[in-house]
């Protein structure tokens, strides 16, 4: 039986970042992943890495992960691109919630710049005059690309720091003992580590769950779509707009966020837990997205595997009422399907040495390695 100091059981972007900051740390680990390469929530987003988006000490982990990003990318091309963010606000309100934010970040010493419509428009030049009040840009956030970020960190866990990564290799039990854990495969193949982490994503059949069962877990789907390729267009870094000053965390901090109103025009995007971003891929085609449906840990079929038209129609709509280039041009459609936990992240230990963390919901992109690597650290 190989022997191992840890063993990761998922190969997303939480599971990888683990395995990564442990092997910095001079331990040999091994890594499995039930597929053929990650093909989850990690692969289906928009690769917008935005601690700008992010409060409190998720804020702080994706900080340290944008650092890290940058300084892996330096050695080894992850897909890195280092053009910032830009926050779009449409009227008023959100106008103002840009402007409490830039203080909130000042004072972080996270830097940030308002600009005015005018500087927006010559920023952002794709944008539609009707719809821009001002715009905040945080010049530290950076984009990736969500169908090679995760696959080029393996190979730099490999390559660079001796991660053993075994692919189509499902996990269908994990026996603990006293100073070990003995985990057995789809193979029939078994291994030992003195610690096992189970970062399974929105996987609750395989592994353990009656313990899923009583999580709390929630699955959210994500509806996403992406056009052709548009090689007249220029778009650096990632758009968010008026929608997303409205729905991530950072900007619940500021003052006015608590008395905000929900225009008229937005409420059926409301309902489906809609915010339009954009982020134009390296061949030129461009992301749209994305949508929220929810259901609890043990009832995620219901759910469904199929794409709502009216759904996509909705985005594309409320896109078209923001930018000028063509949006009607996809090229593809899909889903998503992502875990969260009402505490920010699930983590439950089944063995002093065999742990469950799972459930990051839509910060793991951005706080993944910075989580990680304060997790690891606090390894006794």
């Amino acid at each position: 039986m190989k022997s191992f100091d840890l063993i990761v059981v998922g190969a997303g972007i939480l599971g990888t970042s683990h395995a990564l900051q442990a092997a910095r740390r001079g331990l040999k680990v091994l890594l499995l992943e039930k597929d053929n390469r990650p093909v989850s929530a990690t692969v289906r987003n928009f690769g917008q890495v935005v601690p700008s988006g992010l409060a409190g000490r998720w804020f702080e982990y994706g900080r340290r992960g944008v650092q890290q990003y940058k300084a892996i990318q330096a050695q080894y091309d992850i897909s890195v691109r280092p053009h910032g963010s830009v926050y779009v606000a449409s009227d008023a309100a959100e106008w103002q919630l840009a402007q409490e934010a830039a203080e909130l970040f000042r004072a972080k010493d996270y830097p940030c710049v308002l600009l005015s419509a005018t500087e927006t428009l010559a920023k952002y030049p794709f944008l539609k005059v009707p719809y821009v009040r001002g715009g905040i840009f945080f010049p530290d956030d950076v984009s990736v690309e969500p169908d090679r970020l995760v696959h080029r960190l393996i190979e730099y866990a490999q390559q660079q720091h001796g991660v053993k990564y075994l692919s189509h290799t499902a996990v269908l039990d994990c026996q603990p003992y006293a100073d070990h854990v003995e985990v057995l495969t789809a193979r029939r193949e078994r291994f030992e580590a003195g610690r096992v982490m189970v970062c399974s994503g929105s996987e609750f059949r395989l592994l353990f769950p009656e313990v899923f069962a009583q999580s709390g877990l929630v699955v959210s789907k994500l509806q996403m779509l992406q056009t052709a390729p548009l090689p007249q267009l220029h778009m650096q870094g990632n758009v968010l707009t008026g929608l997303t000053l409205r729905r991530y965390e950072s900007f619940e901090e500021c003052p006015s966020f608590a008395s905000l109103s929900t225009p008229a025009h937005y409420e059926e995007l409301k309902k489906w837990g809609v915010h339009i971003l954009f982020k134009q891929a390296l061949d030129g085609s461009v992301i749209i997205g994305d949508s929220h449906e929810y259901a609890s840990a043990t009832q995620t079929d219901d759910l469904g595997f199929d794409l709502k038209e009216p759904l996509n129609e909705l985005m594309l709509a409320e896109a078209e009422r923001i930018v000028q280039f063509p949006v009607r041009g996809i090229a593809r459609s899909w889903a998503g399907y992502y875990a969260q936990h009402p505490d920010e992240i699930y983590e439950h230990d089944l063995a002093p040495h065999l742990h469950i963390i799972t459930g990051i919901g839509g910060k793991g992109m951005t706080s993944s390695l910075g989580y990680a690597e304060a997790k690891v650290a606090d390894w006794r």
